[in-house]
């Protein structure tokens, strides 16, 4: 296998004083670039295709094997992130060009070690399911890959191209189910990473998948999937929320009703229900779909039905809603390191104003005949109570909840590791909060310093955070080095690692509303 991988992996004749290199994959050779991390060399190869283009009749289908070259395909620059609404325009979140032409992935691996198998780390992006791109800056992998890992950040399908179900789509499916296009789209990255991760020095066998919040519930997602069976070997989740089952406010969905979903967008654009359904929304151009989506959640959006482009239990990617999964057992037993934030709903709030009487509405739309138990958890004498407690609810029934869920199933098959972050960057008015923790983990902390200050302790514990994560990847334990130990989680103790000023070891994690939550589940 050494002498296969000598052969594969190339310095490309000429140019080996520029630090470009050459690999070659099942699909034809690449080029990419070497550059500097951590005191050592990366190649760093950017914007590989791996599935072919879902555009015309491919759109709302799922991914299809990209077209061989035989020319190098030069990888030194990001491929277009997948259409989707304008976002803030924060440099490390920026998502670049956009084009329905847009699953690439990209990889960073250590330069010195290419015959040598190094864990692999794929992350998948959050972002709402509508939002996101492998190619933020704020996931640069240079900095993990220079402490011994390969890598690889992934773009998939979002919002109404990469989650619509319809009726007309479902008809002209094998299968006969639409939806879950984005989900379909990671899983193929993933056994691209099982095909090609060797020439880039990784270990196909001991693959962790990571991702934060819509790409933590892909995880989870992907932990109960028939379609991922021997793909990866750990399984990394920040900030994962999975409302489905029992809960008003869902972040999956049945087939049924993520269906009702793509005729309501269907009737928004238009469509004569009485012709070919699929073929005039494969007319509209992804401009058209955004503004009718955007439409659509400006109607009924994420305090109505929660995310509208969503996961939907299609009976294939996901056999069943993702909690009925989890509560069942069903998921692969694989190490877990799992957490959220301390102030994760301050998100999605911040700047609102929430009459009492929405406040109800929602806590009942939510809660179901759990309310008043709810309103007692979560009490509001006054107006400026509500946003706080909104708050609070959302980041301990959503999240706090989804990690308790998630970590007692698989305790009982597989080791692993819950945290929580509490480490209030930049001194940020929100707190703790959603989505905080990822420059920790990719040692980018540097690009927010025009939002505050960045101290020493951020760099200390991103530091260790990186350790953690790493060390995780590699063995399935993130336990080493000089950092506080981290204790399995188990039942019966119900511990975590507090991730913050301190590096504490803390128990019972919003106890009362994770049982709330597994009432509302039922499955307590």
């Amino acid at each position: 296998m050494m002498a296969v991988l000598a052969l594969l992996v190339i310095t490309v004749a000429g140019c080996g004083g520029s630090g470009l290199e050459q690999v070659r994959l099942d699909s034809g050779p690449i080029i990419g670039v070497q550059e500097e991390a951590g005191g050592g060399e990366i190649w760093v190869f950017k914007g590989i295709p791996y599935a072919a283009p879902p555009i015309g009749e491919l759109r709302w289908k799922p991914p299809q094997p990209v077209a061989a070259w035989q020319e190098p395909l030069r990888c030194t620059s990001f491929g277009p992130s997948c259409p989707q609404p304008t976002q803030m325009g924060l440099p490390p979140l920026d998502v670049g060009e956009t084009g329905e032409d847009c699953l690439y992935l990209n990889v960073w691996s250590p330069a010195d070690s290419p015959e040598e198998r190094l864990p692999v780390m794929v992350w998948i992006h959050g972002g709402s399911f509508e939002t996101g791109s492998g190619s933020m800056a704020v996931y640069g992998g240079h900095d993990l890959a220079a402490l011994g890992v390969v890598v690889v950040t992934v773009n998939y399908r979002v919002g109404p191209l990469g989650f619509l179900a319809h009726p007309a789509l479902s008809a002209e499916s094998p299968e006969g189910v639409s939806g879950n296009y984005g989900l379909l789209d990671e899983i193929a990255a993933l056994q691209w990473v099982q095909r090609n991760i060797a020439v880039f020095g990784g270990d196909p066998a001991n693959v962790t998948v990571f991702g934060e919040s819509a790409g933590a519930i892909s995880v989870l997602d992907l932990l109960v999937s028939p379609l991922t069976e021997g793909l990866f070997a750990k399984a990394i989740a920040q900030s994962a929320i999975l409302l489905d089952h029992g809960f008003g406010v869902t972040t999956a969905s049945t087939l049924e009703a993520g269906e009702e979903a793509g005729m309501d967008l269907a009737e928004r654009l238009g469509v004569d229900p009485a012709g070919d359904v699929a073929a005039q929304m494969r007319a509209r151009t992804p401009g058209e779909l955004l503004a009718a989506a955007e439409g659509l959640a400006e109607e009924s959006g994420l305090m109505e039905r929660g995310l509208i482009w969503k996961p939907v239990a299609d009976g294939r990617a996901l056999p069943d809603l993702p909690t009925k999964l989890w509560a069942a057992g069903t998921h692969h037993p694989i190490p877990l390191l799992i957490g959220s934030n301390a102030d994760e709903g301050n998100t999605f709030l911040a700047g609102l104003t929430v009459s009492a009487e929405d406040f109800d509405a929602q806590m009942s739309r939510v809660f179901g005949g759990y309310v008043e138990e709810a309103k007692e958890l979560y009490p509001v004498v006054d107006q400026d109570d509500i946003v706080p407690m909104f708050s609070r609810m959302l980041t301990e029934v959503g999240f706090a909840s989804t990690v308790r869920l998630a970590a007692r199933a698989m305790s009982l098959v597989s080791p692993t590791f819950v945290y929580h972050f509490t480490r209030v960057p930049f001194a940020n008015p929100l707190g703790a909060f959603h989505g905080a923790e990822i420059p920790y983990v990719f040692g980018t902390v540097d690009l927010f310093a025009g939002l505050g200050k960045i101290e020493q302790v951020d760099y200390g514990l991103s530091e260790a955070v990186m350790g953690y994560w790493t060390r995780f990847a590699a063995t399935g334990d993130p336990n080493g080095g000089d950092a506080p130990a981290w204790p399995r989680y188990d039942l019966p103790s119900d511990q975590h690692l507090e991730l913050g000023d301190v590096i504490q070891v803390g128990t019972g994690l919003s106890k009362e509303a994770c049982d709330l939550a597994d009432r509302v589940r039922g499955s307590d």
